[in-house]
């Protein structure tokens, strides 16, 4: 039974990844910012001073109600975003993909800055309120009102795919890495470990929305500090071998020599594969699930949230993503899928990358603390979009939403002690084919998202 799901889900992948998805993804990106006038790099500047710069600007207190402060979306967001796809998912991609990955995964994140703003923009556009006053949206919401009616079999395909997900990307590989990193920490069973993931998740999830954006509001500055306090630390202590990692990554990218031995001229589409999506996994850039956090913001404008999901894949890719790579590229280790093959899971290879560098096991101990947080994170911010897009397709029916947070904390023993490998595959699958519907609608709403960044900016010019 396991080798037919393995096989299926190996031929939908090749799909789903393939040369047309690739091309979709990034083309979407090439197009909506030709669209936006190269938003993310003529307003580059304007966008980081009114994200993350306003976080250090003092602000009276506001009462959102029963949505989300604009920061507490963003953290939401982010906590969906930034998760083990940053370490461990990059790492594989490095090691299958070699060097030439980061590259591509650059570029992706370069569009995707484009995609995330598209797609925030068109959820707070589109975003309907409930009779309390609560915000809900997300792809399924644009693609039914901003498209119409006869587009609703869309809305519908991406919220079975979404919700789905939720149990893939956002559950079961996140919490095999979990179980990872405490055997490796504390040495507990992954029983127990499931069983200790389920009561925590429990207890925020049933708490909704507003207390997963207040826990998320907590964790996420708090681990991403710590991650990239400590990868700078891993790249100063090797500074002088920068420049040759850099040449490594450029020349690697568009290189005919298989990484690891293998067909001559493969190299450059298995760089180009592992870079888009890794890229993609970890931002998650045109997958739909962050405009979800985000349409729950009480913020009115548009374009004033949207321009938070460029600092997201700036964030998330150009930042954190590079650390990973940089500290797997430095640690000088053999590449290729026969070297990945040698280690417990892609987290135990980032694992030994950071010790071969850090004095003792001190490197070690960082990538689990950090798979620890980055992947709860996900799996609260993940339990959302599940909700969200459950709720679309049973129009918010209280007893079935009931029984999906149920499931999915379930899901949580499921993922601790069960096959990785297998997990990160189907997760793979599901992410891939939910980002279908969502870029599709994407391209035909190109118009109003051309509208909404004209009208902003012309504002903020003026």
């Amino acid at each position: 039974m396991l080798e037919m799901v393995t096989t299926i889900n190996g031929a939908v992948n090749d799909f789903v990844w393939g040369p047309i998805m690739l091309a979709l993804l990034v083309g979407t990106g090439v197009f909506l910012t030709v669209r936006t006038g190269w938003l993310q790099v003529r307003w580059f500047g304007c966008i980081m001073k009114n994200t993350v710069g306003s976080l250090f600007r003092k602000k009276e207190g506001q009462d959102h109600g029963s949505n989300l402060s604009p920061f507490q979306a963003v953290t939401t967001a982010l906590a969906g975003t930034v998760g083990t796809g940053n370490i461990a998912g990059v790492t594989g991609a490095i090691f299958i993909g070699g060097p030439g990955a980061v590259f591509w995964m650059w570029v992706s994140a370069f569009f995707g800055m484009c995609t995330k703003y598209a797609e925030i923009a068109l959820a707070m556009k589109f975003r309907v309120t409930d009779g309390q006053g609560v915000h809900k949206g997300g792809p399924m919401y644009y693609i039914e009102n901003g498209l119409g009616k006869n587009w609703k079999f869309l809305a519908v395909i991406f919220a079975v795919l979404g919700g789905l997900a939720s149990f893939g990307i956002g559950n079961i590989a996140q919490s095999s890495e979990i179980a990872g990193a405490l055997s490796g920490l504390l040495g507990l069973d992954p029983l127990i470990s499931g069983i200790l993931l389920t009561a925590v998740v429990a207890v925020v999830v049933i708490g909704g929305v507003k207390r997963i954006g207040q826990v998320t509001s907590l964790l996420v500055p708090f681990m991403s500090v710590f991650y990239v306090a400590a990868g700078i630390a891993v790249i100063l202590m090797r500074l002088p071998q920068i420049p040759s990692v850099l040449a490594a990554i450029f020349t690697s990218a568009f290189s005919l020599e298989a990484v690891g031995g293998g067909i001559f001229g493969y190299a450059i589409m298995a760089a180009m594969k592992n870079g888009f999506a890794r890229g993609v996994f970890s931002n998650e850039a045109g997958l739909g699930s962050a405009p979800i956090a985000h349409a729950a913001s009480s913020t009115e404008e548009p374009a004033e949230q949207a321009i938070w999901g460029v600092f997201e894949v700036f964030f998330d890719t150009i930042v954190i993503c590079s650390i990973t790579a940089f500290t797997v590229l430095l640690s000088g280790f053999e590449l290729g899928e026969a070297a990945l093959g040698s280690y417990a899971s892609k987290g135990a290879a980032a694992v030994a990358a950071f010790n071969s560098i850090l004095p003792g096991t001190l490197g070690g101990t960082i990538i689990q603390i950090s798979l620890l947080f980055f992947a709860l994170s996900t799996i609260l911010s993940w339990s959302y979009y599940g909700e969200r897009c459950w709720g679309y397709i049973s129009h918010d029916s209280k007893p079935l939403i009931a029984v999906y947070k149920v499931i999915f904390v379930l899901f949580c023993i499921v993922g601790a002690t069960g096959s990785g490998t297998l997990m990160w595959d189907i997760a793979d699958t599901l992410n891939g084919a939910m980002a279908i519907p969502n870029l599709v609608a994407l391209l035909l709403l190109s118009g109003a998202v051309a509208s909404i960044t004209r009208d902003y900016f012309g504002r903020v010019k003026k």
